[in-house]
C-alpha cells in the first residue's frame, strides 16, 4: 500500500478502531505495521516494511509488492476487516461508513490510490481475505451482513457504502438482497455477477486437472501453457488484473478462488431481485475478464435505484486505473450523503482545483469558440471589463436570461470561478438529476460536470438553504420554456406573472444581480421548433414520452410559462460569433426584509429585477455590433498575430 503507517486488523467480532488522516503517498516512506486480531484474540503485530516511490509511475508496482506480502505472510488467519489508521483526522463530522469488499484477490487493497481521499469523507474499513481462506460464500457474506448490522444498531442514520470490486460486488449485492430495511449504498465496479459469461468458468475443470498433478503458481501454469492459445490469453489477462497474486496463488487456490466466482455469481443472480439499495454501478470498456459493459446495462435494469458510468478505456480493476477518482465519481453522480437523505446543500463537497481544471478542460471548446466577454456594473453604476463588479460576499442570487439550451451556463461558471473564485450553484430542472422513469431522456453522467460544479435541483426547500449559507446562486425564472423557445423568440423573457424568489431573497438580506447574455443567434439559426415537431405525430408521441418521464414544474400556473415539454430544437449551425454577458448593479435587499414582506412591494422589485435583465440584453445587443472580433475569422486573425494565449479585445467602453 502506498501510504499506511498502521494498518489495524480486526475480526467480524471486533468492529471499531479509530483512524486518523492520510498523507500523501510522497510524503513518506512505507513502513507498515498490521496490527490485526487474532483468532485467539490477543494481538500481534507483523512489520513489513517497503519502500514507496515518490512518483505515480511506481505507485502500483508498490501497492502490488505490498500485498503480494501481505498475502503470502505466514500470519493469515480467516477474513477480517483493517483501517489504514492515516485514513481521517480531517475527516468531515458524521462521515459515513466505507466497507470496502475486494476482488477475488482478497488483500483489501484495492482502494489504496483513493485512501487519502476517500478518508475525508468516510470512516473505511476493507475486508481482507487470506489465499489460504476456504471460507464458503454464504459464510463471508454472513461476516459483512454482521458488520453492517453492528453498525447500524450503532447509527441508525449513518449510511453504510458498501463498495465492491467484481468479487465484492457480488458480496455488495448479496448483503443488501438480505437487508432492505438498512441504508445501505452500493457502488458495484466491474460486478462477477456476469461471472457465468465468463472466459475464466471453463477453465475450472481445466486446472483442477493441473492442480492435481502439480503444485504451482499462476505464473508458472502461464509458462507450462503458452501454446494453448485462448487460455494462455485468459489466464494472462487474469495475470495483468491480479497483478502480483500470481506468483502467489497456487493452481489449487486458483481453482478455489474461480469456485468461489462460480458460487457467488450463483448466489447473488438469484438475489437481485430483492436488491432494493440505491446503487451506483461502474463498468469497464476493456475488461478482458468479464463482460462488464453489458453486465453493468442488464444490472441497471434490474436494479430500481440504480445509475451507471461507464469507463471505455479502463481494464477489471478500475480501481486501480489513476485516470479515474473514485471521490470524483461520487461527487459528479450525487452520490455522497451522510444522513438518510440526500441534502443538495449541505452534503455537497466544492471541486477540488485538480476536479475543476478537469471539467473545465471537458469544455474548453466553447470557451474557444465563442470567447465570451465578460462586463460587469460598479457600486456606482460605471459598466467595467471584466467580473470585479460581482460582490464577493454572499448570499448572492443570479437572475438572468437562459439562452437556447443553456449554451451560456458553461462560460458563465467557469470564468466565474477561474478568475474571482466563487462557486456559483445553478439551480437546475430535475431532470438532471434522476428520471420518473427509464426511457428517452440522456443518461445521467450528461449531467456530471453541472453537478460537479454545485447544480441542485430547482426546490423552494434548495433555494432557502443556499440562501442560508449565503452561496452565490444562479436561477433563470424562464426555465425550460426560456431555454426551449421557439423561433423568433430569441432574447424574449418567459417569466411568471408573480415574483418567486424576492421575498425569500429579501429574508436573507441577499443582493439580487440581474444579467444578461447574447449570442445564441450568432451560432445557429432555429429551423426546427417545438410548434413544428407537434404537427408530426411520430415526433408529438416522442415529446410526450420525454416529458413523462421528467419531473413536472410549475404545473400550478398558467400562461406560456407553463409549458414545460421536453424537446430537442433543431439548429442549422452558423459561422461562430461571440457571447457578451453583462451583469448589472447588484439590487440589495439588505434591510428591506419587512419592506419586502408585502407582496406589492415585493412584485414591484420583481419587475426592476426583470426590466434591469431587459436592459442589459439591450445594451449588449446594441454594443456587439461595434466589436471588430464578434467573428470567429477575425479572432482567429488576431490570435495568429497576437498568440493563442492572448486576450481578444472587444468595444470600447
Amino acid at each position: 500500500m502506498a501510504t499506511v503507517g498502521n494498518l489495524s486488523f480486526h475480526s467480524p467480532i471486533i468492529h471499531r478502531l479509530p483512524a486518523t488522516s492520510l498523507p500523501p503517498p510522497q510524503h513518506r516512506p512505507l513502513s507498515a505495521s498490521l496490527t490485526f486480531q487474532a483468532p485467539d484474540s490477543h494481538l500481534q503485530t507483523l512489520n513489513i516494511p517497503t519502500p514507496v516511490s515518490n512518483t505515480n509511475t511506481n505507485l502500483r508496482v508498490d501497492l502490488d509488492q505490498h500485498s503480494r506480502r501481505l498475502t503470502s505472510s505466514p500470519e493469515r488467519g480467516p477474513p477480517r476487516w483493517f483501517s489504514p489508521l492515516d485514513a481521517g483526522s480531517s475527516r468531515l463530522s458524521n462521515s459515513p461508513l466505507l466497507l470496502f469488499l475486494p476482488g477475488i484477490g482478497g488483500s483489501g487493497f484495492g482502494l489504496s490510490l483513493h485512501h487519502r481521499k476517500l478518508g475525508r469523507m468516510f470512516d473505511i474499513w476493507c475486508l481482507h481475505i487470506p489465499a489460504a481462506d476456504r471460507t464458503p460464500f454464504p459464510e463471508l457474506v454472513k461476516v459483512v451482513e454482521s458488520t453492517v448490522k453492528f453498525e447500524n444498531r450503532r447509527s441508525p442514520e449513518r449510511p453504510i457504502y458498501l463498495v465492491g470490486q467484481s468479487f465484492g460486488a457480488c458480496l455488495a449485492l448479496s448483503v443488501a438482497a438480505r437487508n432492505p430495511q438498512i441504508d445501505i449504498l452500493l457502488v458495484l465496479a466491474n460486478s462477477a455477477t456476469s461471472f457465468n459469461g465468463s472466459q475464466l468458468r471453463p477453465l475450472i475443470p481445466v486446472l483442477e486437472a493441473i492442480s492435481k498433478e502439480l503444485d504451482a503458481g499462476l505464473g508458472y501454469i502461464l509458462n507450462l501453457m503458452t501454446g494453448a492459445t485462448e487460455i494462455s490469453k485468459v489466464l494472462a489477462a487474469m495475470s495483468s488484473d491480479l497483478s502480483g497474486l500470481s506468483e502467489v496463488f497456487s493452481a489449487e487456490t486458483l481453482v478455489w478462488k474461480l469456485r468461489l466466482l462460480d458460487s457467488a455469481c450463483s448466489y447473488t443472480n438469484s438475489r437481485l431481485h430483492a436488491v432494493k439499495a440505491q446503487t451506483l454501478i461502474l463498468t469497464s470498456g476493456k475488461d478482458q475478464l468479464l463482460p462488464s459493459r453489458q453486465e453493468g446495462e442488464r444490472l441497471h435494469r434490474l436494479i430500481p435505484k440504480s445509475d451507471i458510468r461507464t469507463f471505455d478505456d479502463s481494464g477489471h480493476t478500475l480501481f486501480m486505473d489513476q485516470d479515474h477518482d473514485l471521490v470524483t465519481i461520487l461527487k459528479a453522480a450525487s452520490f455522497y450523503r451522510r444522513t438518510r437523505n440526500l441534502d443538495y446543500v449541505l452534503d455537497y463537497l466544492p471541486p477540488t482545483d485538480y476536479e475543476f481544471k478537469k471539467a473545465r478542460e471537458s469544455v474548453r471548446f466553447v470557451e474557444a469558440a465563442f470567447s465570451p466577454v465578460m462586463l460587469s456594473t460598479l457600486e456606482n453604476g460605471k459598466i467595467v471589463k471584466g467580473l470585479s463588479g460581482i460582490p464577493s460576499e454572499g448570499p448572492v442570487l443570479f437572475v438572468g436570461y437562459h439562452m437556447m439550451l443553456g449554451l451560456e451556463l458553461t462560460p458563465l461558471i467557469a470564468r466565474i470561478y477561474a478568475e474571482r473564485g466563487i462557486l456559483v450553484r445553478g439551480v437546475a430542472h430535475p431532470l438532471m438529476f434522476n428520471k420518473l422513469k427509464q426511457g428517452r431522456l440522456p443518461d445521467m453522467s450528461n449531467y456530471d460536470t453541472h453537478r460537479l460544479m454545485g447544480a441542485v435541483p430547482v426546490s423552494p426547500t434548495n433555494l432557502f438553504k443556499l440562501l442560508k449559507s449565503k452561496s452565490h446562486i444562479l436561477l433563470y425564472p424562464g426555465g425550460m420554456r426560456e431555454a426551449l423557445h421557439r423561433k423568433g423568440e430569441e432574447y424574449k423573457l418567459f417569466w411568471p406573472e408573480r415574483s418567486e424568489f424576492v421575498r425569500m431573497a429579501a429574508r436573507f438580506g441577499a443582493k439580487i444581480l440581474p444579467f444578461g447574455v447574447v449570442g445564441e443567434d450568432d451560432i445557429g439559426e432555429l429551423v426546427f421548433d417545438y410548434d413544428d415537431q407537434m404537427k408530426i405525430p411520430y415526433l408529438r408521441t416522442f415529446i410526450q414520452e420525454l416529458t413523462e418521464e421528467a419531473t413536472q414544474l410549475r404545473s400550478d400556473i398558467e400562461g406560456e410559462v407553463a409549458n414545460q415539454d421536453v424537446h430537442l430544437p433543431v439548429m442549422s449551425p452558423k459561422l461562430p460569433g461571440r457571447f457578451y454577458y453583462l451583469f448589472g448593479k447588484p439590487i440589495d435587499t439588505q434591510g428591506r426584509q419587512e419592506e419586502l414582506r408585502n407582496r406589492e412591494k415585493a412584485h414591484e422589485l420583481y419587475l426592476e429585477v426583470k426590466s434591469e435583465v431587459e436592459s442589459c440584453l439591450s445594451y449588449l445587443k446594441e454594443r456587439r455590433e461595434d466589436d471588430p472580433y464578434r467573428s470567429i475569422l477575425s479572432r482567429m486573425v488576431y490570435q495568429l498575430r497576437h498568440g493563442h494565449e492572448t486576450e481578444i479585445p472587444t468595444f470600447e467602453l
